[in-house]
């Protein structure tokens, strides 16, 4: 694995504790009855969403750096390809979480475009990684 994977590696590794409080959070919150979550539906559903796209993009991109190396692209596209599916689990939960910050909000705020921003970066990333394996 090439220095520049390992470092993406150590950073996706390094919020991996931070899911695992936010999850706990979510729990204290269910099991407390805390106001502004439990009988917000949408705050509700964004959080679980947020905590959810965490986990599972942080995994996906871990495996995806194990293959970025093993492409064809050149140096500068194998970067694009990192930067871009690094960018995903950090973009996607902080739209959901920072969209609802408050307790009263019922409508997700304009930082819900973080979400599209980060499925913006998963789908170019990805794509990029999927055809530099089939060149």
């Amino acid at each position: 694995m090439s220095p520049a994977s390992l470092s993406m590696a150590g950073v996706l590794l390094i919020t991996v504790p931070t899911i695992a409080f936010g999850g706990v959070t979510l729990l204290k919150f269910l099991m407390r009855g805390v106001p502004g979550y439990i009988d917000n539906p949408v705050r509700r559903g964004l959080w679980r969403a947020g905590h959810a796209h965490a986990g599972v993009l942080v995994l996906f991109s871990l495996v995806a750096m194990l293959y970025v190396d093993q492409t064809g692209l050149s140096e500068g596209l194998k970067w694009l390809a990192r930067l871009l599916i690094v960018a995903a689990p950090i973009l996607m939960p902080l739209g959901f979480f920072l969209s609802v910050i408050r307790p009263s909000d019922t409508k997700p705020s304009r930082l819900i475009g973080l979400t599209v921003a980060g499925g913006a970066c998963l789908a170019v990333g990805a794509l990029t990684l999927g055809v530099g394996l089939l060149v």
